[in-house]
Protein backbone atom coordinates (compact mmCIF):
# COMPACT_ATOMS: atom_id res chain seq x y z
CA UNK A 1 0.00 0.00 0.00
CA UNK A 2 1.48 3.43 -0.92
CA UNK A 3 2.54 5.66 1.94
CA UNK A 4 0.43 8.67 2.88
CA UNK A 5 1.25 11.78 4.89
CA UNK A 6 -0.10 10.00 7.96
CA UNK A 7 1.72 6.71 7.61
CA UNK A 8 4.36 6.13 10.31
CA UNK A 9 7.96 6.54 9.23
CA UNK A 10 11.31 5.30 10.52
CA UNK A 11 13.80 8.11 9.90
CA UNK A 12 17.20 6.88 10.93
CA UNK A 13 16.74 5.79 14.52
CA UNK A 14 13.66 8.00 14.98
CA UNK A 15 10.11 6.69 14.76
CA UNK A 16 7.77 9.36 13.43
CA UNK A 17 3.98 9.21 13.64
CA UNK A 18 3.47 11.05 10.34
CA UNK A 19 5.35 12.47 7.37
CA UNK A 20 4.49 16.17 7.58
CA UNK A 21 7.86 17.77 8.37
CA UNK A 22 8.40 21.41 9.30
CA UNK A 23 11.07 22.80 6.98
CA UNK A 24 13.91 25.04 8.22
CA UNK A 25 12.71 28.65 8.07
CA UNK A 26 14.89 31.70 8.63
CA UNK A 27 12.89 34.15 10.76
CA UNK A 28 15.52 36.66 12.08
CA UNK A 29 14.01 36.70 15.56
CA UNK A 30 16.83 35.61 17.87
CA UNK A 31 17.26 37.66 21.05
CA UNK A 32 19.76 40.50 21.02
CA UNK A 33 22.54 40.99 21.78
CA UNK A 34 24.12 37.61 21.14
CA UNK A 35 21.75 35.92 18.65
CA UNK A 36 20.29 33.87 21.49
CA UNK A 37 17.03 31.91 21.12
CA UNK A 38 14.48 33.52 23.43
CA UNK A 39 11.22 32.44 25.13
CA UNK A 40 9.42 33.71 22.01
CA UNK A 41 11.38 31.22 19.90
CA UNK A 42 10.47 28.42 22.30
CA UNK A 43 6.79 29.37 22.04
CA UNK A 44 7.01 29.50 18.24
CA UNK A 45 8.44 25.99 17.91
CA UNK A 46 6.17 24.54 20.60
CA UNK A 47 3.15 25.86 18.71
CA UNK A 48 4.28 23.89 15.64
CA UNK A 49 5.23 20.68 17.45
CA UNK A 50 3.04 17.65 16.97
CA UNK A 51 3.16 14.28 18.64
CA UNK A 52 5.61 12.14 16.73
CA UNK A 53 6.29 14.84 14.12
CA UNK A 54 9.63 16.26 13.01
CA UNK A 55 10.69 19.92 13.03
CA UNK A 56 13.90 21.03 11.34
CA UNK A 57 14.99 24.26 12.96
CA UNK A 58 15.93 27.45 11.19
CA UNK A 59 19.55 27.58 10.11
CA UNK A 60 21.87 28.39 13.00
CA UNK A 61 25.36 29.68 12.40
CA UNK A 62 28.12 27.39 13.59
CA UNK A 63 30.50 30.32 14.22
CA UNK A 64 30.34 34.13 14.17
CA UNK A 65 31.77 34.08 10.64
CA UNK A 66 28.79 32.01 9.52
CA UNK A 67 26.21 34.72 10.05
CA UNK A 68 24.72 36.42 7.01
CA UNK A 69 21.58 38.17 8.21
CA UNK A 70 20.52 40.07 11.32
CA UNK A 71 19.13 38.27 14.37
CA UNK A 72 19.70 34.71 13.17
CA UNK A 73 20.44 32.30 16.02
CA UNK A 74 23.83 30.76 16.67
CA UNK A 75 24.96 27.47 18.17
CA UNK A 76 28.50 28.45 19.15
CA UNK A 77 28.12 30.15 22.56
CA UNK A 78 26.94 28.79 25.95
CA UNK A 79 24.08 31.31 26.07
CA UNK A 80 22.87 30.15 22.67
CA UNK A 81 23.01 26.51 23.76
CA UNK A 82 20.92 27.38 26.82
CA UNK A 83 18.43 29.28 24.67
CA UNK A 84 18.07 26.33 22.32
CA UNK A 85 17.65 23.97 25.29
CA UNK A 86 14.48 25.85 26.22
CA UNK A 87 13.27 25.35 22.64
CA UNK A 88 13.94 21.61 22.57
CA UNK A 89 12.33 21.17 25.99
CA UNK A 90 9.21 22.93 24.72
CA UNK A 91 9.03 20.75 21.60
CA UNK A 92 9.62 17.56 23.56
CA UNK A 93 6.87 18.52 26.01
CA UNK A 94 4.53 18.28 23.01
CA UNK A 95 6.11 14.89 22.14
CA UNK A 96 7.63 16.32 18.99
CA UNK A 97 11.09 15.79 17.54
CA UNK A 98 13.48 18.52 16.42
CA UNK A 99 16.75 18.60 14.45
CA UNK A 100 19.03 21.63 14.39
CA UNK A 101 20.15 22.89 10.99
CA UNK A 102 23.89 23.64 10.98
CA UNK A 103 24.58 26.71 8.84
CA UNK A 104 27.47 28.74 7.51
CA UNK A 105 26.59 31.28 4.82
CA UNK A 106 30.12 31.76 3.42
CA UNK A 107 30.12 34.63 0.93
CA UNK A 108 26.39 35.36 1.45
CA UNK A 109 27.25 37.71 4.29
CA UNK A 110 28.53 41.22 4.85
CA UNK A 111 31.44 42.60 6.82
CA UNK A 112 28.97 44.20 9.27
CA UNK A 113 28.18 40.67 10.54
CA UNK A 114 31.78 39.51 10.69
CA UNK A 115 34.13 39.60 13.69
CA UNK A 116 36.16 42.83 13.59
CA UNK A 117 34.43 43.86 10.36
CA UNK A 118 36.43 41.37 8.30
CA UNK A 119 35.38 40.24 4.85
CA UNK A 120 33.19 37.12 4.61
CA UNK A 121 35.01 33.86 3.87
CA UNK A 122 34.38 31.57 0.90
CA UNK A 123 36.08 28.89 -1.21
CA UNK A 124 37.21 31.55 -3.72
CA UNK A 125 37.34 35.35 -3.86
CA UNK A 126 34.28 35.61 -6.10
CA UNK A 127 31.46 37.96 -5.15
CA UNK A 128 27.88 36.75 -5.45
CA UNK A 129 25.58 38.85 -7.56
CA UNK A 130 22.73 40.54 -5.76
CA UNK A 131 22.46 42.27 -2.41
CA UNK A 132 23.46 41.41 1.13
CA UNK A 133 21.48 42.39 4.22
CA UNK A 134 23.69 44.31 6.65
CA UNK A 135 23.51 44.20 10.42
CA UNK A 136 21.35 47.33 10.27
CA UNK A 137 18.96 45.74 7.72
CA UNK A 138 20.26 47.75 4.77
CA UNK A 139 20.50 46.13 1.35
CA UNK A 140 23.89 46.61 -0.30
CA UNK A 141 25.81 44.71 -3.01
CA UNK A 142 27.67 41.61 -1.87
CA UNK A 143 31.33 42.17 -1.11
CA UNK A 144 34.11 40.10 -2.65
CA UNK A 145 34.87 37.47 0.02
CA UNK A 146 38.26 36.33 1.24
CA UNK A 147 39.28 32.94 -0.10
CA UNK A 148 39.99 30.41 2.63
CA UNK A 149 43.56 29.21 2.92
CA UNK A 150 43.93 25.44 2.64
CA UNK A 151 45.21 25.18 6.21
CA UNK A 152 42.09 26.98 7.51
CA UNK A 153 39.68 24.37 6.21
CA UNK A 154 40.37 21.73 8.89
CA UNK A 155 39.49 24.35 11.52
CA UNK A 156 36.22 25.05 9.74
CA UNK A 157 35.41 21.34 9.56
CA UNK A 158 36.12 21.03 13.29
CA UNK A 159 33.80 23.97 13.90
CA UNK A 160 30.95 22.01 12.34
CA UNK A 161 31.79 19.12 14.66
CA UNK A 162 31.77 21.40 17.72
CA UNK A 163 28.45 22.91 16.64
CA UNK A 164 27.03 19.38 16.37
CA UNK A 165 28.23 18.68 19.92
CA UNK A 166 26.61 21.92 21.07
CA UNK A 167 23.35 20.83 19.46
CA UNK A 168 23.49 17.57 21.38
CA UNK A 169 24.05 19.50 24.60
CA UNK A 170 21.04 21.66 23.73
CA UNK A 171 18.81 18.58 23.58
CA UNK A 172 18.19 18.23 19.85
CA UNK A 173 17.25 14.86 18.41
CA UNK A 174 19.71 15.20 15.54
CA UNK A 175 21.19 17.70 13.12
CA UNK A 176 20.79 18.66 9.48
CA UNK A 177 23.79 19.94 7.53
CA UNK A 178 22.79 22.85 5.29
CA UNK A 179 24.34 22.17 1.89
CA UNK A 180 21.83 24.14 -0.18
CA UNK A 181 20.70 27.60 -1.29
CA UNK A 182 24.06 29.04 -2.26
CA UNK A 183 25.62 28.93 1.22
CA UNK A 184 29.13 27.79 2.13
CA UNK A 185 28.90 24.06 1.44
CA UNK A 186 27.17 24.62 -1.90
CA UNK A 187 29.80 27.25 -2.72
CA UNK A 188 32.40 24.48 -2.42
CA UNK A 189 30.31 22.08 -4.51
CA UNK A 190 29.72 24.34 -7.51
CA UNK A 191 32.39 25.32 -10.02
CA UNK A 192 31.11 28.86 -10.51
CA UNK A 193 31.86 29.71 -6.86
CA UNK A 194 34.79 27.32 -6.34
CA UNK A 195 37.84 27.97 -8.50
CA UNK A 196 40.38 26.55 -6.08
CA UNK A 197 43.45 24.69 -7.30
CA UNK A 198 44.08 22.68 -4.13
CA UNK A 199 42.47 19.41 -3.00
CA UNK A 200 39.14 21.20 -2.45
CA UNK A 201 38.73 22.48 -6.02
CA UNK A 202 38.74 21.45 -9.63
CA UNK A 203 37.23 17.98 -10.04
CA UNK A 204 33.80 17.05 -8.74
CA UNK A 205 35.51 14.68 -6.30
CA UNK A 206 37.59 17.53 -4.90
CA UNK A 207 34.66 19.94 -4.70
CA UNK A 208 32.67 17.31 -2.77
CA UNK A 209 35.51 16.80 -0.27
CA UNK A 210 34.52 19.61 2.10
CA UNK A 211 30.95 18.32 2.49
CA UNK A 212 32.16 14.78 3.15
CA UNK A 213 34.68 15.99 5.74
CA UNK A 214 31.93 18.00 7.46
CA UNK A 215 29.69 14.94 7.58
CA UNK A 216 32.53 12.89 9.02
CA UNK A 217 33.10 15.48 11.76
CA UNK A 218 29.39 15.70 12.60
CA UNK A 219 28.94 11.91 12.52
CA UNK A 220 31.78 11.58 15.03
CA UNK A 221 29.47 13.36 17.49
CA UNK A 222 26.11 11.95 16.43
CA UNK A 223 25.48 8.52 14.96
CA UNK A 224 25.06 8.90 11.21
CA UNK A 225 21.40 7.90 11.54
CA UNK A 226 20.79 11.17 13.43
CA UNK A 227 22.34 13.30 10.67
CA UNK A 228 20.56 14.65 7.60
CA UNK A 229 21.82 16.71 4.65
CA UNK A 230 19.91 19.34 2.67
CA UNK A 231 20.75 20.00 -1.01
CA UNK A 232 19.24 22.11 -3.80
CA UNK A 233 20.52 20.51 -7.04
CA UNK A 234 18.76 22.90 -9.41
CA UNK A 235 18.66 25.93 -7.13
CA UNK A 236 19.49 29.47 -8.13
CA UNK A 237 19.15 31.14 -4.72
CA UNK A 238 21.99 33.44 -3.68
CA UNK A 239 23.63 33.30 -7.11
CA UNK A 240 24.02 29.53 -7.02
CA UNK A 241 23.77 27.09 -9.89
CA UNK A 242 25.99 24.59 -11.67
CA UNK A 243 26.48 24.02 -15.41
CA UNK A 244 26.04 20.24 -15.02
CA UNK A 245 23.84 19.64 -11.96
CA UNK A 246 22.94 16.07 -12.91
CA UNK A 247 26.57 15.00 -12.99
CA UNK A 248 27.58 16.99 -9.89
CA UNK A 249 24.68 16.05 -7.66
CA UNK A 250 24.51 12.51 -8.97
CA UNK A 251 28.07 12.08 -7.67
CA UNK A 252 27.33 13.87 -4.39
CA UNK A 253 24.24 11.81 -3.64
CA UNK A 254 25.92 8.53 -4.50
CA UNK A 255 28.71 9.44 -2.07
CA UNK A 256 26.16 10.34 0.61
CA UNK A 257 24.32 7.08 0.03
CA UNK A 258 27.34 5.17 1.35
CA UNK A 259 27.11 6.91 4.73
CA UNK A 260 23.75 5.58 6.02
CA UNK A 261 22.46 8.99 7.04
CA UNK A 262 19.06 9.62 8.60
CA UNK A 263 17.81 11.30 5.45
CA UNK A 264 18.53 13.33 2.35
CA UNK A 265 16.50 16.56 2.08
CA UNK A 266 16.06 17.91 -1.46
CA UNK A 267 14.63 21.30 -2.41
CA UNK A 268 12.54 21.16 -5.56
CA UNK A 269 13.64 23.63 -8.27
CA UNK A 270 10.17 25.12 -8.67
CA UNK A 271 10.66 26.79 -5.28
CA UNK A 272 14.19 28.09 -5.77
CA UNK A 273 14.41 31.62 -4.44
CA UNK A 274 11.14 31.24 -2.56
CA UNK A 275 12.60 32.67 0.62
CA UNK A 276 12.88 36.08 -0.99
CA UNK A 277 10.17 36.12 -3.65
CA UNK A 278 6.88 34.51 -4.58
CA UNK A 279 7.90 31.94 -7.19
CA UNK A 280 6.49 28.76 -8.70
CA UNK A 281 8.77 27.88 -11.59
CA UNK A 282 7.02 25.83 -14.28
CA UNK A 283 8.35 23.07 -16.54
CA UNK A 284 11.27 22.27 -14.27
CA UNK A 285 12.51 18.80 -13.24
CA UNK A 286 11.68 17.12 -9.96
CA UNK A 287 14.86 16.77 -7.92
CA UNK A 288 13.33 14.01 -5.79
CA UNK A 289 12.22 12.00 -8.83
CA UNK A 290 15.49 12.43 -10.72
CA UNK A 291 17.84 11.57 -7.86
CA UNK A 292 15.77 8.93 -6.10
CA UNK A 293 17.51 6.10 -8.00
CA UNK A 294 20.88 7.22 -6.56
CA UNK A 295 19.60 7.31 -2.98
CA UNK A 296 18.58 4.17 -1.07
CA UNK A 297 17.73 5.90 2.22
CA UNK A 298 14.87 8.10 3.37
CA UNK A 299 14.21 11.18 1.26
CA UNK A 300 12.45 14.39 2.32
CA UNK A 301 11.24 16.66 -0.48
CA UNK A 302 10.48 20.37 -0.02
CA UNK A 303 9.33 23.22 -2.21
CA UNK A 304 5.88 24.72 -2.84
CA UNK A 305 4.03 21.56 -1.85
CA UNK A 306 0.32 21.64 -1.13
CA UNK A 307 -1.24 18.62 0.60
CA UNK A 308 -2.53 17.06 -2.63
CA UNK A 309 0.85 17.27 -4.38
CA UNK A 310 2.55 15.96 -1.25
CA UNK A 311 0.32 12.89 -1.18
CA UNK A 312 1.01 12.29 -4.88
CA UNK A 313 4.78 12.45 -4.35
CA UNK A 314 4.57 9.90 -1.53
CA UNK A 315 2.25 7.61 -3.47
CA UNK A 316 4.64 7.64 -6.43
CA UNK A 317 7.56 6.76 -4.18
CA UNK A 318 9.50 9.91 -5.06
CA UNK A 319 9.82 10.89 -1.38
CA UNK A 320 9.27 9.41 2.06
CA UNK A 321 8.23 12.67 3.77
CA UNK A 322 7.34 16.20 2.72
CA UNK A 323 8.68 19.36 4.33
CA UNK A 324 6.35 22.35 4.44
CA UNK A 325 7.64 25.85 5.12
CA UNK A 326 5.48 28.89 4.55
CA UNK A 327 2.28 26.98 5.28
CA UNK A 328 3.70 26.09 8.71
CA UNK A 329 4.26 29.78 9.47
CA UNK A 330 0.59 30.54 8.86
CA UNK A 331 -0.76 27.25 10.25
CA UNK A 332 1.00 26.15 13.46
CA UNK A 333 -1.32 23.12 13.57
CA UNK A 334 -0.65 22.21 9.94
CA UNK A 335 -0.50 18.41 10.35
CA UNK A 336 -3.88 18.33 12.05
CA UNK A 337 -5.45 20.67 9.49
CA UNK A 338 -4.20 18.46 6.67
CA UNK A 339 -5.44 15.33 8.44
CA UNK A 340 -8.92 16.84 8.88
CA UNK A 341 -9.03 18.44 5.44
CA UNK A 342 -9.57 21.79 7.16
CA UNK A 343 -8.98 25.12 5.37
CA UNK A 344 -5.43 26.48 5.51
CA UNK A 345 -4.64 30.05 6.50
CA UNK A 346 -2.87 31.99 3.74
CA UNK A 347 0.65 33.09 4.63
CA UNK A 348 1.62 36.76 4.63
CA UNK A 349 5.15 37.33 3.31
CA UNK A 350 5.76 40.74 4.99
CA UNK A 351 5.59 38.98 8.39
CA UNK A 352 8.21 36.32 7.60
CA UNK A 353 11.25 38.11 9.06
CA UNK A 354 11.56 39.72 12.46
CA UNK A 355 8.61 40.70 14.61
CA UNK A 356 6.66 38.64 17.10
CA UNK A 357 4.88 35.30 17.09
Amino acid sequence: MPATLFSPLSLGSLELAHRVVMAPLTRMRAGQPGNIPSPMNADYYAQRASRGGLIISEGSQIAPSGQGMPATPGIHEPEQIAGWKAVTDAVHAKRGRIFLQLWHVGRISHSSHQPDGALPIAPSAIAASGNATTASFERVPFETPRALETDEIPWLVETYGQAAANAKEAGFDGVEIHGANGYLIEQFLQARSNQRTDRYGGSIENRTRFLLEVIDAVASVWDADRVGVRLSPFGVANDSGDDDPLRLYGHVIRELDRLHLAYLHLIEPRASGAGQAEVDHKNVPSAAELFRPAWSGKLIAAGNFRPEAAEAALAAGHADAIAFGRLFIANPDLPERIRLGAPLNPYHRPTFYGGGI
